[in-house]
């Protein structure tokens, strides 16, 4: 019963660390650049959850408002700033952290830096029953609404033609631009929606475990740590990456935590070591 808890969280670890990790991967392998601060949306998106949750009592409201508000920041940062230094990967890099260290100051001063937890909503609370286990029923929420955006995801990356100019983007976004497709407005799309799937993960982090300042860091590291072992680009390696990632941390916390940081930072070496473009990245992909 014990390891199956462990799993179940895992599982919903790697719930909230794929929504994270799709926007960011397909920002990176598109865009070229790494936003360092895609945990700060995630962490913004938390509290401004949290405030809407406790003024309301209106979760959904607050995921909706959270998606909107996280993704209107993220388009006004890559239309004002991150545009205007479009190629020059150390510039695009230094904008986002100097905003992701901005916006941990503002965050810190809008909600005093007290840790704070976002109340389950009613129709995931208590929990489910199978045989002589229980399970939280906001966990399985967590990793079935994890399932069914990437489901949809999916069905919009292989299934569409938007989804088919941004596979091309990502192998070869020069030659997207070739063919007349308005690569600057992709690229604010893209962009936006990133933000807005880190402040919804933002939301069930917030549920599923404390808001603390600070957190938006390690939660950064840890969509990283997806992305590498996944592969830059790859909508299947986020989910690979993510379900690892979420497992190790839990298993590898219950049998021993002062090894937690090795067990999750040794598979990434070793992928860098062997294979440095990730599970199910292709060679060869980022061509800067």
């Amino acid at each position: 019963a014990v390891y199956l808890m462990v799993i179940l969280n895992g599982l919903t670890m790697a719930g909230y660390l794929f929504i994270m990790a799709i926007g960011l991967n397909l920002s990176f392998g598109l865009m070229r650049i790494c936003n360092m601060n895609h945990g700060t949306f995630y962490l913004l998106g938390g509290f401004i959850g949290w405030t809407i949750v406790e003024a309301t009592g209106d979760w959904w409201l607050a995921l909706g408002a959270v998606a909107v508000a996280v993704g209107l920041i993220a388009f006004l940062e890559e239309f004002f700033l991150l545009r205007r230094a479009r190629g020059k990967t150390t510039m695009e890099t230094l904008i986002t952290l100097s905003l992701s260290i901005i916006g941990t100051d503002v965050i810190i001063a809008i909600w005093t830096g007290k840790t704070r937890q976002i109340d389950i909503p009613n129709f995931a609370k208590g929990i489910y029953q199978v045989g002589n286990y229980f399970f939280p029923k906001f966990n399985v929420f967590i990793i079935f609404f994890a399932a069914m955006i990437g489901l949809i995801f999916w069905l919009i990356y292989k299934k569409t033609k938007i989804g088919m100019i941004l596979r091309a983007g990502v192998d070869n976004f020069e030659i997207v631009a070739a063919c007349g497709i308005n690569i600057k407005r992709l690229f604010t799309a893209v962009f936006s929606v990133s933000g807005a799937l880190a402040g919804i993960a933002g939301v069930f982090g917030g549920t599923y475990q404390m808001l603390v300042s600070g957190q938006d860091g390690t939660v950064m590291i840890y969509t990283l740590l997806v992305v590498i072992i996944g592969g830059i680009g790859s909508f299947g390696g986020a989910i690979v990456g993510s379900i690892l990632i979420g497992l190790i941390y839990t298993i590898g916390t219950m049998l021993a935590p002062q090894f937690s940081y090795f067990f999750l930072f040794a598979p990434v070496a070793l992928v860098l070591a062997f294979r440095p473009q990730g599970l199910f990245g292709k060679v060869g992909r980022i061509n800067d």
